[in-house]
């Protein structure tokens, strides 16, 4: 059996680098819990260290928490020059995050050890070994990032190799080369440097590509190539400068093109949804050209295409795109892609006909809605509703006849937020007020007074996230809006989604679904 190659998720860390992205500790957590489901090997958490809180309560939360594949790695640096190991702060915030896995990173670039850190070449040495070795009697794995260590090599290659014995002497589990610089642009000088190392370390490699030349990628495989057995990266690539090396591109071409053993490789079908989450929790864009995962990515426009597509698809495409999670679309045919949506129909409803003229009327609206900006793959509560609606399942038991907010600036220079709404429920009016911090805290308040008093349960659903994103900025404030929001009660997690040119309208829309989930689980009669 072939080695298999680890994952190692650096997003929580490296990709919280990057420009106007900034992870809430339940970003993180909420993050953290999907990578494990997917099934990467290794989730770097963040540095805990007294200047990162949020990072420190992250591993005190994770700590509590039963991953089901990944292992959480706590990120650091070898000692500061002159310090014994057991006084320096850095390492004893590493120990106390109680990880079962450290990754420490130190200086493989002469230049760096004498003019950034001002030590000397024999200092580093001693503490990247000793830093290394510490850890070592503390943890059940201890990895090496080798800091620009491709730079360093070119301009001292024996120096470089003299850093990396060190920490092999330490007993580094893994000793990872690092383009830190992402200057990397030639893959075959990339393996060829990556050979020579091997000639002298015969400690584990692996490698951490940034994608300043665009290179992360070609170099993460041609790294695998010559027997590395760990991948360092982030989800969709996202990181400092120009990011780090794309998961979701390296991961499919491992298994894909490689033929590698990964331990996600059951779950790859679910990649698209997981790329999607990540760009949902930052709130960017997603890349709809992304290989693999991007929306456009399996799409076809043109009739040669189309026609060679339909009579036999691998003619036009590299691979079923069933497979990533993804779905084929025809751009101007009417028998655009819903591939994707009978599968996750069939998922609710086992026995369902794809035959049945319900299906077609499903695909017709959620096609239609998507084409205003609705996004379902990561809004399966909404996506839920709509199908049990169309299917004659569930009638929603909740009447909207009216809801309206008033923001109020008093005297003090306060702004007060009050949502009036007028439901429906068994024949019964329920008309309530409540004040909240901001329009939407506000109407969630209201609904919330309603319902509770006929709907027990209702009590126990929380708002874990919610999230406003701008469709169309080029209409400024005209533009339309997507709401996206996350809730959980004690039994389960859904989201739920809301588009509309009024940020209150699709937030009540996104509320309303919410909730409705909710009853939709607990009872269809109520």
């Amino acid at each position: 059996m072939a080695e298999q190659v680890k994952i190692y998720d650096t997003t929580l860390r490296d990709g919280n680098q990057a420009r106007g992205l900034s992870f809430s500790l339940a970003d993180k957590l909420n993050i953290a819990k999907k990578l494990d489901t997917f099934g990467v090997d290794y989730i770097e958490g963040g540095w805990p260290n007294p200047t990162n809180p949020i990072d420190v309560e992250f591993f005190q939360k994770m700590s509590q928490y039963e991953l089901k594949k990944a292992k959480i790695t706590a990120f650091g640096s070898t000692r500061r020059p002159g310090k014994a190991c057991n006084e320096d702060p850095i390492l004893l915030a590493l120990v106390e995050a109680k990880a079962s896995v450290y990754t420490i990173f130190g200086k493989s670039w002469d230049i760096h050890v004498t003019d950034v850190i001002r030590t000397t070449l024999d200092e580093n040495l001693k503490m990247i070994e000793e830093s290394v070795a510490f850890l070592k009697e503390k943890a059940d794995e201890v990895f090496y990032d080798a800091e620009h260590f491709f730079d360093g090599y070119k301009a001292n290659p024996k120096y470089a190799l003299e850093t990396l014995k060190a920490a092999q002497r330490g007993g580094a589990d893994c000793i990872v080369l690092c383009d830190t610089n992402g200057g990397m642009a030639l893959s075959w000088e990339f393996q060829e440097i990556i050979g020579e190392v091997q000639e002298i370390i015969i400690a584990p490699l692996g490698v951490h590509c940034h994608n300043d030349t665009e290179s992360a990628v070609a170099n993460s495989l041609a790294g695998v190539r010559q027997g590395v057995v760990q991948v360092q990266g982030c989800i969709n690539g996202i990181g400092e400068r120009c990011g780090n090396a794309n998961l979701t591109t390296i991961i499919p071409n491992l298994q894909f093109k490689m033929k590698k053993e990964l331990k996600c490789s059951g779950n790859l079908s679910d990649l698209r949804r997981l790329s999607l989450y990540v760009d949902e929790i930052a709130n960017i864009g997603s890349n709809i050209r992304a290989p693999y995962v991007g929306e456009a990515a399996f799409a076809h426009k043109g009739g040669a295409h189309i026609d060679g597509v339909m009579k036999l698809s691998h003619s036009f495409e590299h691979l079923d795109p069933s497979q990533v999670g993804n779905e084929r679309e025809f751009i101007i045919s009417d028998q655009a892609g819903g591939s994707l949506i009978v599968v996750r129909l069939n998922s609710i409803f086992p026995n369902l006909d794809k035959k049945d003229p319900k299906v077609k009327a499903i695909l017709s609206e959620v096609k239609e809605k998507e084409t205003k900006g609705y996004h379902f793959e990561t809004a399966g509560g909404s996506f839920e509703l709509i199908a049990r609606r169309a299917l004659s399942e569930y009638v929603d038991p909740v009447k909207v006849k009216s809801y309206r907010v008033i923001e109020e600036h008093q005297e003090n220079g306060s702004l007060v937020s009050e949502a009036t709404v007028k439901l429906e429920l068994n024949g019964k009016i329920l008309h309530r007020v409540a004040e909240g911090e901001g329009p939407v805290n506000a109407l969630d308040a209201a609904f919330r007074i309603a319902l509770s008093e006929r709907l027990d349960f209702i009590q126990a659903v929380k708002l874990d996230d919610y999230r406003v994103r701008v469709l169309d900025s080029k209409e400024g404030t005209a533009s339309s809006v997507r709401v996206w929001a996350t809730f959980s009660d004690e039994k389960d997690t859904w989201n739920t989604v809301g588009v509309s040119e009024n940020i209150i309208e699709a937030s009540w829309e996104a509320l309303m679904d919410g909730f409705n989930f909710k009853i939709m689980k607990e009872t269809s009669n109520v």
